[in-house]
This record gives C-alpha cells, sequence and structure tokens, in this order.
C-alpha cells in the first residue's frame, strides 16, 4: 500500500505559485481512498489544489479535525467542487458548538456555514466520538484522552452556550492514522488534545509500535519552556521515523524541534508532498 500526503493549506507557502493562509489542508491518498482533512480558511483550497494538481472533484471523504474556522472555512468550496455527491464528512459532534477564542476579546472561530446549508451542497455529516475506519488502513482518532499529565488544551479556548462562556475541552480534535508497514503515520489537525497524547492514542488504537511520521499543526506556539522540554523528551522516546510541522505550531517550537531530530524534521509547508509506500 501506498500513501501520498499533500499539505494544500498552510500558513506558509513551499512551493511556486502557492498561496500562505492561516489555517491547514491536507490530502491524502490511502487504500485507494481519496481524503480531504480540513479545508483551510476559504481563500486557498481550490487555487493550491489546481497548482499541486490534486483533484479536488473526486474526494471520496471529507474528515474534520475540529470545528475552527481555519479548518473549516473551504467547506463550501469543497463541497461545490465534488463531482459525486453525497460527500461523507467525519467529525466529531461538538464541531457544531458555539466555538470562540479570548484573544483581544472573545472572537466567535467556529464553523461560518449552517449545517443544513452544507448539507444541500451535497454534504453528509457522519457525527461519531468514537474512533472511525475509514478504510483498512486509514482511521479516524475519536477523541483523545489527556494522559501524557502536562499536555492541555489552552485556557482562552471557549465555548458558549445559554449566553455564557466556558473553557472548550476540544473533544472534537481530530486526527488520522494510517498504518503502513514500517510503522504508523499520523496526520495533526491542530493538535489541541496534544502530540504526544495524540502519538500514544494512535499506537494504542492499531497495536503498532513506531510511528513512522507524524505531519501537521501542534498547537505548541503557546507552549511554556517546560512543556516544550516534556514534549520533546516524550517524542525522543517514541521510536519516531520523521516529524513535519505546520501552521500552530509556532517558529520558535518548530525551531527547537529541527534541532533535536535535525534530519528526521521538516518545514510542512503549504505544497509539501511526502509518500510512504
Amino acid at each position: 500500500m501506498s500513501v501520498r500526503v499533500v499539505t494544500l493549506v498552510e500558513n506558509t507557502a513551499g512551493f511556486p505559485l502557492v498561496l500562505a493562509e492561516w489555517g491547514q489542508s491536507v490530502y491524502l491518498e490511502a487504500d485507494g481512498r481519496k481524503i480531504l482533512f480540513d479545508t483551510g480558511l476559504g481563500n486557498a483550497l481550490l487555487h493550491n489544489a489546481k497548482v499541486l494538481g490534486v483533484e479536488m472533484g473526486k474526494l471520496d471523504y471529507l474528515i474534520l479535525s475540529h470545528g475552527h474556522v481555519d479548518h473549516t472555512g473551504g467547506l463550501k468550496d469543497a463541497l461545490e467542487a465534488q463531482e459525486k455527491k453525497p460527500l461523507p464528512i467525519v467529525a466529531h459532534p461538538d464541531i457544531w458548538g458555539k466555538k470562540y477564542i479570548r484573544l483581544g476579546g472573545d472572537r466567535f472561530i467556529g464553523i461560518p456555514f449552517a449545517r443544513d446549508y452544507l448539507e444541500s451542497l451535497g454534504g453528509e455529516f457522519r457525527l461519531t466520538k468514537e474512533p472511525f475506519w475509514v478504510s483498512e488502513n486509514v482511521l479516524v482518532s475519536g477523541e483523545i484522552p489527556l494522559e501524557s499529565g502536562f499536555e492541555k488544551v489552552d485556557d482562552n479556548m471557549l465555548i458558549k452556550e445559554n449566553g455564557r462562556f466556558s473553557k472548550d475541552p476540544l473533544l472534537d480534535d481530530f486526527s488520522i492514522f494510517v498504518k503502513t508497514p514500517k510503522g504508523l503515520v499520523v496526520i495533526l489537525g491542530c493538535g489541541h488534545r496534544g502530540i504526544v497524547n495524540i502519538l500514544r492514542h494512535g499506537l494504542n488504537l492499531t497495536g503498532l509500535d513506531r510511528v513512522r511520521a507524524v505531519i501537521g499543526g501542534t498547537h505548541l506556539f503557546m507552549a511554556d519552556k517546560e512543556r516544550l522540554e516534556k514534549t520533546i523528551e516524550a517524542l525522543k522516546g517514541m521510536n519516531l521515523g520523521e516529524i513535519g510541522v505546520s501552521h500552530c505550531t509556532g517558529m520558535q517550537a518548530s525551531l527547537e524541534l529541527a534541532r533535536v531530530f535535525k534530519e528526521r524534521f521538516f518545514f510542512n509547508n503549504a505544497g509539501t508532498s511526502r509518500e510512504y509506500d
């Protein structure tokens, strides 16, 4: 089985003619399935897909990592581009929560479209809290347990219910796990529940003992020195093949990961393509 991973949307552009945009979207081919993981903020998805030679109109699944606008803003464009409908959309029920970030005020960052509107465009939501097998070797994580002891969801992530704000536990933080003979390939959305928690969960679910590659956002840009050090120590003990970070990792954390993992590290910009067989 071959696995192809193409990053369509990311904060930085690493390929000619590709647009940079805050957010993330990753295209995955595995087990004969064509999967889109998130859609970015909504301006770069279709443009970058065309530049990178990705056939956006022939998806088998769309997976949502969580219900923030920088991962769901391109939903309308992705659905309108589909040649075959309906398109299954796998996500956690909490994606529809009223999500905010406390950043110079309380700002709404939830999905910018109504569910019935997206369904009218051909979206078929398959909402679950449990792991979801897309194919024999491709698994959507389900809810990620907080077990590392040092990883937590940032305090400025909020949910508004009955007119009142509370901390959003981001139970809808999903990742994708792909089983290969040489280990687990992991694609992160934002990693709100912690990259170490996510990787351990993936290994437990699949029964594998090695992470061949981890790609995506790690939400370390707000991590303090202690958390970053503990994260790196845990990753060093996980027989990690390569790590390609992006989006919400932050430059400081990215540089430290690059220093530690050396040739096993890469910046996962928009336009980055990796293949695993």
